[in-house]
Parts: C-alpha cells; sequence; structure tokens
C-alpha cells in the first residue's frame, strides 16, 4: 500500500452549519448529493452526514460522545502569529478554542479548537516541519538530527 491519504471525510451533524463554518475560514466548498469537498492542497476534506459516514464505515450510528474520539487534524503556518490569526478566525465562525496558541515543550508554537461538530483541530507552527511555497509539509528525515 503506498503511503498516501485522499480525503479525509468528517461525520457531521448540520451540514449547511457545518459547510458554512468551514466557508467562513476561507474554504471553497462544492455541494454534491448531500456532500460537501473541499480541496485542501494535495487532498480532499470532505463533510458528509453523521449517520451516512457511520452507515459507509459499516459502524452503527451512537453519535457524538462527547469526548476525544483518537484523531486530530492538522493545519501547519508560516509563523506564530498565523497560528493566533487562524485560531481566532476560526472561533468568529463557531469554533471552540480547547487550547489557546502558546509554545509547547518542544518548541514550536501552537493551538487548538473543535468544529462545531467537535472535530479537533491543531494550528502550529514548527520550523521543524517547513512548509513548500505551495503549502506542502514534507516530514524531515529524523535520521539526520
Amino acid at each position: 500500500m503506498e503511503q498516501r491519504v485522499s480525503l479525509i471525510t468528517l461525520g457531521v451533524r448540520d451540514l449547511p452549519r457545518a459547510r458554512a463554518f468551514y466557508e467562513a475560514l476561507g474554504w471553497k466548498g462544492q455541494e454534491v448529493e448531500e456532500t460537501v469537498f473541499f480541496q485542501a492542497g494535495g487532498l480532499g476534506l470532505v463533510l458528509w452526514g453523521w449517520d451516512k459516514l457511520a452507515a459507509d464505515c459499516g459502524l452503527e450510528d451512537t453519535g457524538p460522545s462527547g469526548g476525544f474520539g483518537g484523531v486530530a487534524l492538522a493545519h501547519n503556518v508560516r509563523s506564530p502569529e498565523e497560528v493566533d490569526a487562524l485560531l481566532t478566525t476560526a472561533e468568529q465562525a463557531g469554533a471552540t478554542i480547547t487550547k489557546p496558541g502558546a509554545t509547547s515543550p518542544l518548541g514550536f508554537y501552537t493551538g487548538a479548537f473543535t468544529d462545531p461538530d467537535g472535530h479537533p483541530w491543531e494550528v502550529a507552527h514548527n520550523p521543524g516541519f517547513p512548509l513548500a511555497p505551495d503549502g506542502s509539509l514534507t516530514i524531515p528525515d529524523f535520521g539526520t538530527r
């Protein structure tokens, strides 16, 4: 299997609300058959009904647990100021800030929020993970450190 993620699909309870949230962050979505698609660099972010996604995965829809589900999305930026700006934009769009921007014990600047459906997002500036001009990230070779 090739190492690649092509799509990330988020189960949402209210598709218009979820789409409005991501569009308030500046994303541009396209809706097709009750599914919203966003181009996110080299992959796609998809919003789809929570119950439909659970069924499609062969899982019982037990609803959002209200707790951590074991997955976090991350958006790396080019400066600490961009972390704070994005957290502010997300909060204005309806996010809940779960961790204000601060320097982590590892030395990079990070904060976090949850979207209206409780999906956690980390926003980080980590000079050890530089971004290419197109926004893509390459994992560094940790063996050369």
